[in-house]
């Protein structure tokens, strides 16, 4: 059994930009898409850098993270970065009236990714595709020097009795979707490219994100249903996840998009940490790919500290009947972690390879990574030499027979 060789970038694809002040500091975290009739790679990325403008408290300057722009014409062995302008930004607004936005349905609502619009996801559902992201209602401060969250919080959301509740005063992410219009971000008319849908978790309920849909309906509980990833901090919020106290991956069902964050959601545990390289946390990592027969490839993260870090590996999972897919095959090794210098630890203390986009090109899976919190890579392997090596280990990850 031979573990399938995986090639890195030399060099990052995408550095932070001094001079940048909404890139200035940190690029990282990068979603990846290929769109119909279209050869190139295209990404979006999280950036961020001090905002000094918006500094409400003075004990430190925000950090809104903002979603900007790159395009590869070569298989991903480069990126062309926008850095002219962020694709999508938060809005800042600080005073409750002035935080609304008009969604998909042209209502006005409260715009979740007020502060900041982190970790994007991008993923097609059935003929449409979507933007996930993990927001905050405001921006935090430098939060590589420790937790920073409520350091530019309002009077009103410092009150734990605020109108919008804990998410506010807690300043925790809730996960938002967008709607993508493909051929406007390829034309980098970024203002006709997202369209605000809404948010996905409920941040009252637990600080979650890891968040996308795979891209068809479910027969589960004798209905057709919607079918999403998440990773809330506290799973035992969810009557599907009492007793398990770490940050773990969950499944959601619902019949409409926007029944995720209500109750009319059913919520089962899918996955929790097992070996050491998981000891914090897992969470998912790109959208799921399929693989035909039923069966889908899922991408996922564990987090160990304080040697280990941040590292990724893979399941395979098959669909049942009537109800939530099951893990068949789980890697027991992490196969994607930080090696070489520039992704080692800087501002965090920890290593970090941080998976959020993949994409198979011409039998090569080409997966998108931040490393150190603070750049970006590029990862590439065999597609089928892959697939072929995790079905080695069982659900379990214990390594049998095919």
């Amino acid at each position: 059994m031979k573990q399938p060789k995986i090639k890195y970038s030399l060099e990052p694809v995408i550095e932070p930009q001094p001079g940048c002040d909404w890139a200035d500091t940190m690029v990282l975290n990068p979603a990846l898409v290929i769109a119909e009739n279209d050869d190139a790679i295209h990404m979006l990325f999280r950036a961020t850098g001090p905002w000094q403008q918006k500094n409400l408290k003075g004990k430190s300057d925000p950090y809104p993270i903002f979603l900007g722009y790159a395009k590869s014409e070569d298989g991903g062995e480069s990126f062309q970065a926008d850095f002219s302008r962020p694709a999508l930004a938060p809005m800042l607004a600080y005073e409750m009236e002035e935080m609304y936005i008009e969604n998909d349905k042209g209502e006005k609502v409260l715009n979740y990714a007020n502060g900041c619009i982190e970790d994007p996801r991008i993923f097609r559902v059935e003929e449409d595709w979507y933007l996930s992201v993990a927001c905050r209602l405001f921006p935090p401060g430098p939060y590589w020097e420790g937790d920073k969250r409520r350091d530019n919080l309002p009077d009103w959301a410092m009150d734990e009795a605020n109108p919008l509740g804990k998410l506010a005063n807690r300043n925790d992410t809730v996960t938002v979707l967008y709607r993508l219009n493909l051929t406007e971000l390829t034309r980098e008319n970024y203002d006709q490219a997202f369209t605000y849908v809404g948010p996905v978790t409920d941040g009252n309920v637990s600080d979650n994100r890891d968040v996308f849909l795979f891209p068809k309906k479910f027969k589960i509980d004798g209905r057709e249903q919607y079918l999403m990833l998440h990773r809330p901090d506290d799973p035992s919020e969810f009557s599907a996840g009492q007793g398990v106290t770490k940050p773990s991956i969950m499944m959601a069902a619902a019949e409409q998009i926007e029944d995720f964050v209500t109750d009319k959601a059913t919520h089962h545990l899918f996955a929790t940490g097992i070996f050491d390289w998981e000891e914090e946390r897992i969470g998912a990592s790109f959208p799921p790919i399929d693989l035909g027969d039923g069966e889908w490839l899922i991408s996922y993260h564990g987090k160990q500290l304080p040697d280990v870090g941040y590292t990724q590996s893979f399941i395979i999972v098959r669909e049942l009947e009537d109800t939530f897919p099951e893990i068949i095959h789980r890697v027991s090794e992490r196969l994607i972690y930080a090696k070489q210098k520039w992704e080692l630890p800087d501002k965090f203390p920890c290593p970090c390879i941080f998976t959020t986009g993949g994409v198979v090109k011409d039998g090569v899976l080409i997966m998108s990574y931040g490393a150190a919190d603070q750049k970006i890579g590029i990862a590439k392997v065999n597609f089928a030499e892959l697939i072929h090596y995790i079905r080695c280990f069982d659900r379990n990850g214990e390594i049998g027979t095919m």
